[in-house]
């Protein structure tokens, strides 16, 4: 039996560092409840940012695969314009800062999802998924905790 592929250090150590701006303003705005609304876009504006990476790495799966169809596209760019529109709608004064954060932690939250439509290319390497789900968890949870304030 071929033993399951494990992850090497870089990503899981690159990674859980990629929570630390997060977790920076989650601990500014409970520090400095003043700063709680700059925090909170800031916050925002990491979170769209990693959307964007998301969707760049599932536009890249379909591009490895030659695929034609068109809704793993469609997909693969869903994330820049979810995070695109939520910090639109903070700027245009359309909604608040916490309905921004909202909306960009259930999309990171909703993220893995995509990742098991987009195709098999990591659907087999079982330590990816949990990485995977690890970080957009922690990262979509540190978004609703920023957005409670």
């Amino acid at each position: 039996m071929t033993p399951l592929p494990q992850l090497r250090t870089p990503p899981v150590a690159l990674g859980a560092a990629g929570l630390l701006p997060q977790m920076a303003c989650v601990a500014i705005a409970l520090a400095e409840p003043g700063s709680r609304m700059a925090a909170g876009v800031i916050g925002g504006g990491y979170a769209a940012l990693i959307l964007s990476f998301l969707g760049g790495m599932w536009w890249m799966q379909a591009l490895l695969r030659s695929d034609e169809r068109w809704w793993p596209y469609l997909l693969a760019v869903a994330p820049s314009l979810i995070g695109w529109a939520a910090l639109l709608a903070v700027i245009g004064r359309v909604a608040p800062p916490a309905a921004a954060l909202m909306t960009l932690a259930l999309a990171l939250l909703a993220s893995p999802l995509g990742d098991r439509e987009i195709g098999p290319l990591l659907r087999g390497v079982p330590a990816w998924r949990h990485l995977r789900l690890t970080l957009s968890g922690g990262l979509g949870v540190l978004a609703l905790v920023s957005g409670r304030g």
